[in-house]
């Protein structure tokens, strides 16, 4: 009897061992059946994340704030929050209130640790945060480049990975400031949940991203409540889950907004309401023609960016020809996510660059798909031995185009890099400058006034100005649009208010300050001189400089090589014009008018 037993055990051993073989068995890929080959290596998750985060870390570092919607809505509150000083947009204003706070003290409680343990400078919390969204954007790509290895395979996996890492548009939306950016976060972990089959994270990250982050991103969990209603028939587990988001995202939002405003807020039901049911929309703002979103993806994605955009039809070619079956999900609901963003967004007249950031990582991952595909079909075509894997005769596909796209990716970064960061950098030496007693000879307690003209939309905060007696301070320009203006002082700021704002972009006369009143100014030289905008650097009597860093001329310089930079040929198609720090000389000469 006891020899039965073991007999039995080890009978179950071993077909244990031979269903887990048949498991881990690749699935075919063409026609013919062959299962001796093994699986392309890939790179484990904790070396996946420590590339990631290098790359990020490079991002928090080297990125510029190429959006004023960046500074003025997300830094300035946030700086408010925190030391009682910063702009105000009309969003934030108690009548419109579109904008919660709940997301910025998400972003802002690691900073203000940090600061109640720490002495430190506020430009050095500037960056701390950014290293909190690169280690928070490298550990939401492990785990969406977990679930794309075992959804779509290890091959399109470690495509997907490279194109993450070195990707111009993953480089600019990782450490931004945005709530488009976080919206990308909670994609990464929602796709990643969904493709591994965690219905309960994709259910949440969606929800975060729509409650938290930006409504309209929860159009990239239509399809993967389609898959748990209408596919598993889930009804009772989908609508628990959603119930817990509610619970878990909505209501702390609202508590925190109404302690702020002073009043109940749902922002993103305002936010829907404005963009949606108002008659002019957000048509105000940034209206691009059809083309404007292909010649972005292009550039922060070049060739992946194509591959992505028609790597559909190239699936359902190859799996034609091949005779592939689908699996479980079907390639089409996997890729509905990225096809109803570009539908839905690509035909807007209101287009701006972060509108795509919540779609990167899947443009990412189908250009992926459409190289994994390509080398299947080139696999059919070319001789191969039995019992090897499609990609072994067909590595060099995915080489020669990573090759490519790396190139061009690298090129583009640094052509971001030298062509636009000339204004974090003459706002450190401001601040070096605001140590110097043989420059900066106001006394430590006067007020001092740092005045922008048309640079008004590249101030990067408040965060990068040497003192809360420091006031940033703007002068007519030809922008005619609204500016912010500063909150109001008190407990009670944010439920006050404020005068003099609108919801219609019109132009507010009481934001400007007089140019006497101006100790530093930063301007940028043109080759235009109007009224409203001269080159204050060529007004010696009035200004002296400073500080002066190279900034690109987009009107002047090559379309090609102003984006993508080539060595020793872009220096010779781009000019490049100064960016000034400038101090007033009209200290003396204002006095002594005041004491006559």
């Amino acid at each position: 009897m006891r020899a039965c037993n073991m007999s039995a055990a080890m009978k179950q051993r071993a077909q244990k061992k031979k269903d887990l073989k048949i498991e881990k068995s690749p699935p075919p890929d063409s026609r013919r059946e062959e299962t001796n080959y093994e699986f392309p290596w890939t790179p484990k998750g904790y070396t996946a994340f420590k590339i990631l985060l290098s790359a990020r870390l490079c991002a928090a570092v080297w990125n510029i704030v190429g959006d004023c919607d960046e500074t003025y809505n997300y830094w300035e509150p946030m700086h408010f929050l925190m030391f009682g000083k910063g702009y105000q947009t009309w969003e934030y204003s108690p009548m419109y209130a579109v904008r919660s706070y709940a997301y910025l003290w998400i972003h802002a409680l690691p900073i203000s640790l940090y600061k109640s343990l720490f002495s430190t400078n506020k430009i050095m919390l500037f960056y701390i945060l950014r290293c909190v969204f690169a280690f928070a954007c490298a550990s939401c790509e492990v785990y969406f480049y977990k679930g794309v290895c075992k959804q779509f395979g290890a091959n399109t996996g470690r495509i997907t990975l490279a194109v993450l890492l070195i990707s111009p548009g993953m480089f600019i939306s990782s450490t931004a400031f945005l709530p488009s950016s976080f919206c990308m976060y909670m994609t990464l972990l929602s796709m990643g949940a969904w493709f591994q089959e965690h219905l309960q994270v994709a259910i949440l990250s969606t929800a975060a991203s729509a409650i938290l982050g930006w409504p309209f991103a929860g159009i990239l969990g239509a399809p993967i409540a389609g898959d748990i209603l209408l596919r598993k028939k889930e009804l009772q587990f989908f609508i628990k889950w959603c119930l817990m988001a509610l619970v878990l995202f909505l209501l702390p939002s609202m508590q925190t907004d109404f302690h702020y405003y002073g009043k109940l807020v749902i922002a993103p039901l305002n936010i829907v309401l404005y963009n949606v049911f108002t008659e002019h929309g957000p048509n105000l703002y940034g209206v691009e023609p059809f083309s404007y979103y292909f010649l972005n993806g292009f550039l922060n994605f070049n060739v992946m960016f194509v591959l992505a955009l028609f790597s559909l039809p190239c699936v359902y070619l190859v799996k034609f020809l091949l005779r592939l079956k689908e699996k479980d999900k079907p390639t089409w609901l996997l890729m509905l996510p990225m096809y109803l963003w570009i539908l839905i967004f690509f035909t807007r007249p209101h287009k701006e660059e972060r509108f795509l950031f919540p779609i990167y990582p899947l443009l990412a991952l189908y250009g992926a798909v459409g190289i994994d595909y390509l080398q299947k079909l080139c696999c059919l075509l070319l001789p191969r031995q039995m019992g090897r894997h499609y990609t072994d005769n067909t590595s060099w596909i995915p080489i020669c185009l990573c090759v490519l796209f790396s190139v061009l990716s690298f090129s583009r970064v640094v052509a971001l890099y030298q062509g636009y960061h000339a204004p974090l950098d003459v706002y450190v030496e401001l601040n070096r400058i605001s140590s110097d007693p043989k420059i900066h000879t106001l006394s430590p307690d006067k007020v001092v006034s740092v005045c922008v003209g048309k640079e008004w939309y590249r101030f990067p905060s408040n965060f990068f100005l040497p003192g809360n007696n420091w006031n940033l301070q703007f002068l007519r320009s030809e922008f005619r649009g609204q500016l912010p203006k500063p909150y109001n002082s008190g407990e009670d700021a944010t439920s006050q208010i404020p005068s003099d704002m609108n919801d219609r972009n019109r132009e507010e006369m009481s934001r400007y300050t007089n140019i006497t009143r101006c100790h530093y100014l930063i301007d940028l030289d043109t080759q235009t001189d109007t009224k409203f905008e001269p080159n204050y650097s060529a007004i010696p009597e009035e200004w002296t400089i400073l500080y002066s860093v190279p900034f690109l001329d987009a009107s002047r310089s090559h379309r090609l090589l102003r984006a993508f930079y080539i060595p020793f040929i872009s220096g010779r198609y781009c000019t490049y014009v100064n960016y000034n720090l400038l101090k007033t000389t009209r200290t003396k000469k204002t006095s002594a008018g005041r004491k006559r």
